[in-house]
């Protein structure tokens, strides 16, 4: 099914303490990356509930608009945020690029819990930022 993108971010003008405390760390970890914002990401989903993928455009259009309307005065606070981008992402089962964010297949051994497998690259750079912010009495 077709999936709309919409995504938010602080005002420029206002402080992002996540974004900042982010961009901390980084410094720390020699990182050449000087500044960060964080903003949300919302993916709806819209089309046929009968399995069908196809949507046309006038269906792509009607679904925008809603979805505009609805990141102004539902999805974001006008107040500290701004809607920075609302689009069409192509739909990932009708054969495009796949997703980094997908589920993992069902042959995947994700163990009983149903949670992802962890990539042990990943938890091995985890370790090794962990230890950039060792503090003097041993703790990492």
């Amino acid at each position: 099914m077709p999936v709309i993108v919409v995504e938010v971010m602080p005002k420029a003008e206002l402080l992002d303490p996540q974004g900042k405390a982010v961009a901390g760390a980084l410094a720390r970890t020699g990182s050449l990356f000087s500044g960060v914002r964080i903003g949300k990401r919302f993916e709806l989903t819209y089309g046929s509930s009968s399995g069908s993928s196809a949507s046309s455009a006038a269906d792509d259009d009607a679904a925008l608009a809603e979805a505009r309307e609805l990141a102004e005065h539902l999805l974001s606070n006008s107040v500290i945020e701004d809607v920075v981008d609302v689009r069409v992402e192509p739909d990932a089962s009708a054969g495009g690029p796949s997703d980094a964010s997908a589920s993992p297949s069902p042959d995947a051994s994700a163990g009983s819990s149903g949670a992802a497998p962890v990539d042990s690259g990943r938890v091995e750079d985890v370790r090794s930022v962990r230890g950039h912010f060792a503090t003097s009495d041993g703790d990492a």
